[in-house]
């Protein structure tokens, strides 16, 4: 049987295939790189020889650079995708109007680690919007050449422009304000939704490039729109905003970056930006960043007790408060919107049955400065001694900092990376560290096996009511 053959153009630089020639390579940006070059069909690994028909490929077969990630040039956009932009990925970035989406779009669109093209297609916002947005962000005229910008929500257009411009990062702002003839006459639909982000993920991965989608949240704090958009994407990234009392001065407006869902990486990773005139900046050293400051007191006040918690890869302090004040009614009520209301639960409930303290008729209301919201178990025996503090009116060392586990016998259990947190405590100018017993000596840390020996080490006896 004669063998089939046909023609495409690949680039001498990185190796990118087109199916006609390009002046420009979009993958490497080099000029002239593209030569004819002939592939027969039968011969791929991927067709069956006699029907033409695609097989299965060894594992081993496939080439690991396949797999590659593009920088994004924002350290914190990088941590939370789990090391960079991974080519053929879709990524959904969620959150309120105004948080910041758009800003950060355009950012990685200018700061991005590579020498290929990008479009940028919104839907809300004007050309001349764009260019305002730019300027005010400091993104120079260099920058600006690279980045294409189409302001439509028509779904053929975008295609059209796609196809064109052979763009290796793409930007939707944002997937509401996609729509199709095909997908019904109505824009802004649920069908509306789900068709053209379809079809535009499915262009990004037939193309080799990736593609950002923004979304609004709605009131409960969820993406708008169907729940399938969520499982069509590699990535989905929620934006938040804090209380706006962040920072050391409690001046900074403070942005969160999680990722709800990576294919690719953690989800436990967290991107800290602040807000300025120059858009996000992303925050590198968060060690003090969500304490208070404060000056002419060596102790803390009753109930704040300083936390030593993991988020992703890097240790974060964090001042936990309490306030415990006698209860309203019979029913004991628990007000906590940053550490989950079941672990403040748990923890009153260790506190009362193993050192006798009454909480059970309390009101408690915990909070953690900065508006972090904490997940990590590591947090529960500095939360215990927040709310022991608070109770009793004792007031802990300034200079302390606390890690660990609180199981329901009372005991403290190991936490990850505990000597990590005890280095990061010890440079931010923390004498002290209260946390479990390590199977290894620690400098600087005290080791208690369960909360009441824990209390006898801070306090030198348990004051109970």
């Amino acid at each position: 049987m004669k063998k089939q053959k046909s023609l495409v153009y690949k680039c001498s630089s990185c190796g990118k295939e087109e199916p006609k020639w390009l002046g420009r390579c979009p993958e490497c940006g080099e000029w002239n790189t593209f030569a004819e070059t002939s592939v027969q069909r039968n011969d791929s690994p991927m067709r069956r020889k006699d029907s033409g028909l695609p097989q299965a490929l060894p594992l081993v077969a496939v080439d690991p650079m396949e797999g590659s990630r593009i920088g994004s040039g924002i350290g914190e956009l990088d941590r939370v995708l789990g090391g960079g932009v991974m080519k053929r990925s879709s990524i959904l970035v969620g959150g309120e109007p105004g948080i910041g989406k758009s800003t950060l779009l355009l950012q990685a669109a200018a700061a991005a680690l590579t020498k290929g093209r990008m479009l940028y297609v919104s839907g809300e916002e004007s050309a001349g919007q764009l260019r305002l947005r730019a300027d005010r962000l400091g993104i120079g005229k260099d920058k600006m050449e690279r980045i294409e910008i189409l302001c439509s929500g028509n779904l053929g257009e975008i295609e059209t422009v796609l196809n064109n411009v052979k763009p290796v990062l793409v930007f939707i702002d944002s997937a509401q304000t996609l729509f199709s003839e095909n997908a019904g006459a109505v824009a802004g639909t649920v069908n509306q939704m789900k068709y053209c982000s379809f079809e535009l993920i499915a262009w990004a991965k037939e193309h080799d490039a990736a593609i950002f989608l923004t979304a609004h949240v709605t009131k409960e704090g969820i993406i708008s729109g169907p729940k399938t958009l969520e499982h069509m994407v590699d990535t989905v990234l929620y934006f938040e905003q804090n209380d706006k009392t962040s920072g050391l001065n409690g001046t900074e407006d403070c942005r969160f970056l999680r990722a709800a869902k990576n294919r690719f990486g953690s989800v436990d990773e967290i991107g800290i930006f602040t807000m300025g005139e120059q858009g996000l900046s992303p925050v590198e050293d968060t060690g003090r960043m969500f304490l208070i400051r404060r000056t002419g007191s060596q102790s803390l006040p009753p109930g704040v007790a300083t936390a030593a918690v993991l988020e992703g890869s890097r240790t974060i302090l964090v001042e936990i408060q309490a306030l415990a004040i006698p209860a309203k009614s019979s029913i004991c009520r628990v007000f906590s919107d940053k550490i989950d209301s079941g672990r403040v639960s748990r923890v009153s409930a260790a506190l009362e049955k193993h050192l006798g303290l009454r909480l059970s008729d309390q009101d408690l209301y915990v909070n953690a400065a900065g508006g972090i919201r904490i997940g990590e178990v590591g947090v529960e025996l500095a939360l215990a001694f927040a709310l022991y503090s608070a109770r009793t009116g004792l007031s802990l060392p300034a200079d302390l900092v606390i890690a660990g586990e609180l199981s329901l016998t009372g005991e403290i259990r190991p936490v990850r990376r505990l000597s990590g947190r005890v280095k990061t405590s010890a440079s931010l100018g923390f004498a002290q560290f209260l946390g479990p017993v390590p199977e290894q000596p620690i400098q600087g840390l005290k080791g208690a096996g369960d909360i009441k020996s824990a209390v006898k080490l801070i306090f030198g006896s348990s004051k109970t009511e």
